[in-house]
């Protein structure tokens, strides 16, 4: 990975144009914050594996859509409290 992307995914969320996915589960019900990434095709690229790896704690169901924003913490939002 270039030493560049770091601050410029940085850059990008500080404006608000970084892509983020936002994947909700129900049984438990999260909401998980995947990003950023500089460009929409950088994030579909990883995306896949982010998911298998909550599909990995087995939710009732899942759902993710990809959003231009900006984000911060907390990137884990759990229901529960």
């Amino acid at each position: 990975m270039s030493p560049l992307i770091r601050p410029l995914r940085s850059l990008a969320n500080g404006f608000g144009v970084a892509w983020w996915a936002r994947v909700q589960t129900s049984g438990p019900d999260v909401t998980y914050w995947f990003g950023p990434f500089i460009t929409r095709k950088g994030l579909e690229s990883e995306l896949s594996a982010f998911l298998d790896d909550v599909k990995s704690e087995q939710p009732q169901s899942i759902s993710h859509s990809l959003l231009r924003t900006l984000r911060s913490e907390p990137l884990t939002i759990s229901a529960e409290g």
